[in-house]
């Protein structure tokens, strides 16, 4: 038995699983579907390393991603909000062993309700519909999202920004510096952490059934912010096709409820750049892209320039 034969059975077993298959594999996390008790569907989303590093994030912490979308997940659930509710959390010491446990016993793991897909194509004036309710609820009480990196409000997308364009430079010949901190902060300055905001929206990470959603997935991205840090996102990740994003659609189902932030915002800008950077060090380092990334990288360079001219 090799050492994934060997997980899937522990986990089967420590579950009370069966048929338990793998359906994904990410940068941080792979994920298994099983069948429980009555033949219910459910996620395992698991963490084989404790820490993890990349070039948008150096210092990620899985244990803090899982217990995160456990209470967003639970906190949204609760309030009627469509996710994959959660069924149960798992976490074992740091060298894989769980509090008392002998050593090889199952990483962290987090089990959620399974939410089909009828692969129908996606309602995005329904998603924006969505978005607003989102933007509208309490956060939960107890969660300072792992992507804050310690800070709050502007200076988080501010600080991680200038990070993340200096990464950039190591890629890419002849990259200029990046945007003045106290000019990205002055832009944000209208930008409250007031709501509970998403900030990784697209067609991989929604459930839908004849177009509406039915379970807005991975909340590992989540900030508390507004509804212009989220258009920021969206409208950056409608750039590319296999997102299923028609902002326009988007902005018009947010503005049946809620106020939308007008497209000549320098908030919006700033959240844009923030978006454009993460998507450019995507396609150059994570998941290389030669014929996205140094496109991404020229994008991310135009709105900066955009912005430091103040041209919206």
């Amino acid at each position: 038995m090799d050492a994934r034969e060997d997980l899937m059975e522990r986990l089967a077993t420590r579950w009370r699983l069966d048929s338990l298959e793998l359906i994904g594999q990410g940068l941080e996390f792979t994920v298994y579907r099983g069948l429980a008790r009555g033949r219910r569907p459910v996620v395992l989303r698991l963490a084989p390393r404790r820490f993890d590093s990349n070039a948008n994030d150096p210092g990620v912490d899985t244990r803090a991603l899982l217990i995160q979308e456990y209470e967003i997940t639970r906190h949204l659930s609760g309030l009627g909000f469509p996710v994959a509710e959660p069924v149960g959390i798992h976490l074992g010491n740091d060298d894989g062993s769980t509090p008392g446990g002998a050593a090889g016993d199952l990483p962290d793991v987090l089990v959620s309700r399974y939410v089909d897909d009828d692969g129908s194509a996606l309602d995005c004036h329904d998603l924006g519909r969505l978005l607003a309710r989102l933007h509208r609820l309490p956060p939960p009480p107890r969660v300072l999202p792992a992507a804050t990196e310690g800070l709050r409000g502007a200076e988080v997308i501010a600080t991680r920004l200038r990070r993340r364009w200096n990464e950039i430079g190591r890629l890419v010949a002849d990259w200029p510096a990046g945007p003045d901190a106290a000019l990205l902060l002055s832009r944000l300055a209208g930008v409250t952490g007031a709501g509970l905001v998403h900030l990784d929206v697209r067609s991989a990470n929604i459930r839908r059934a004849h177009g509406r959603t039915e379970a807005l997935l991975d909340w590992s991205n989540a900030l508390l912010g507004d509804a212009t840090v989220e258009f920021g996102r969206l409208v950056e990740y409608a750039r590319y096709p296999e997102n299923e994003l028609d902002v326009a659609a988007v902005r018009a189902g947010y503005a049946a409820c809620a106020e939308v932030p007008p497209p000549d915002d320098p908030a919006l800008l700033v959240c844009r750049l923030d978006a454009a950077v993460m998507l450019a060090l995507v396609f150059l380092s994570e998941a290389p892209d030669p014929e996205r990334g140094l496109p991404a990288a020229a994008h991310a360079r135009d709105l900066a320039d955009r912005l430091a001219v103040g041209v919206r």
